[in-house]
């Protein structure tokens, strides 16, 4: 299973296969935004778990995976103590597995091969309505689920510092699913004076961190990024604060969410979901994932309504179709980025010819 999942992964296979689900008998009153495979008769705009007992899963290891938002390793070691910790309060074997991109993640949810997974904001909503995934939670304090802002940085000692001030730049979107790096800027950047798309180009970076990067480096003029994931970036010293200027944001919008996969036997996935909201962090998680310290109870329903009006006001559906169309988009980019990386790369040292025999 962990195998399949590497090399879905790594080979960039993010076409949908069948789901699990699609055994599921035909009748179903109500499936809403959902993929035909799953069924939502409550109406709370997740899938239903299965009605046959038989199809209920119980799988002996669980397999977790994080959002590709940063550079997905570094997550591996951050993840660590609440996956040791979920072992212990589950009674199974808890793995983390390092996806490359939003579509790989969606598809090993989707195909049975993913279990427990935490979703970036946008693409939770593909995770839901093409996956089965059911969010359970936010990262948070004491006091507050964690949420996040758009802000759009340029360089300190760059001449824009309006939205309108954009037009005709060269200003990276993260990738087509993103809410914070896409889809919220389409939105709403047209009533503060400028149109993606119309008043500058949109340049696909493929991730926050690159997009932050990017930027630093000179390679974009502006960025719309998550603020989290730019404080974070921050505070690690990948980049230094005197090097930007920060001349928008937005209001606040729900951060990445924990999922469960809809088909897990009912008993397991209550089960999670109380190791996760009992569970705090350690200082050093703490530290790295920008002072949280808890799991707080979420649902798609309540927190992510603001990230469908997002996606409803610039007629973005999260469908099939547009799934595929965002998993060609990712490939793409990263066939550009490995292309970008080879050609950069110095050349390998030429041998020295062996000695001839005396």
């Amino acid at each position: 299973m962990i195998r399949t999942l590497l090399a879905t992964t790594l080979l960039g296979v993010v076409a949908l296969a069948p789901s699990p689900a699609a055994a599921q008998p035909a009748a179903c009153s109500h499936r809403g935004a959902l993929d035909d495979a799953y069924c939502d008769e409550n109406r709370d705009l997740v899938a239903d778990a299965p009605t046959d007992p038989a199809r209920l899963r119980n799988p002996s290891t669980l397999v977790f995976a994080y959002t590709p938002v940063e550079d997905p390793a570094l997550y591996a070691s951050q993840f660590r103590p609440l996956l040791e910790y979920l072992t212990s309060c589950t009674g199974k074997r808890v793995v983390y597995f390092q996806v490359t991109s939003n579509a790989a993640q969606v598809e090993a949810m989707r195909s049975g091969r993913l279990h427990i997974a935490g979703f970036s904001t946008g693409p939770t909503a593909f995770a839901v309505n093409l996956a089965g995934a059911v969010p359970f939670a936010i990262k948070g304090n004491e006091r507050e689920f964690e949420s996040y802002r758009v802000v759009v940085i340029t360089r300190a000692n760059s001449d824009i510092r309006t939205l309108a001030d954009l037009r005709g730049r060269r200003v990276a979107h993260t990738s087509a699913t993103s809410n914070s790096g896409n889809l919220a800027p389409r939105a709403l950047f047209p009533a503060n004076g400028v149109t993606p798309e119309t008043d500058y180009r949109v340049l696909f970076s493929g991730g926050h961190d690159r997009s932050v990067m990017g930027v630093n480096a000179g390679d974009f003029d502006a960025a719309p990024v998550a603020s989290d994931v730019y404080n974070r970036m921050i505070g690690r010293g990948q980049v230094q604060a005197a090097n930007f200027r920060t001349i928008w944001q937005s209001d606040p919008f729900p951060t990445s969410s924990f999922a469960l996969a809809h088909d897990l036997q009912p008993e397991l996935a209550a089960r999670i979901r109380q190791c996760f909201y009992d569970y705090r962090f350690p200082p050093a998680m703490m530290r790295d994932l920008g002072g949280n310290d808890r799991f707080w109870p979420a649902t798609y329903q309540a927190q992510w309504a603001p990230v469908r009006a997002v996606a409803d006001a610039v007629n973005a559906p999260y469908t099939r179709a547009a799934f595929d169309q965002e998993s060609r988009r990712e490939l793409e980019a990263e066939a550009r980025r490995r292309a970008a990386q080879q050609q950069a790369a110095p050349p390998a040292a030429t041998p020295a010819p062996a000695a001839r025999p005396q």
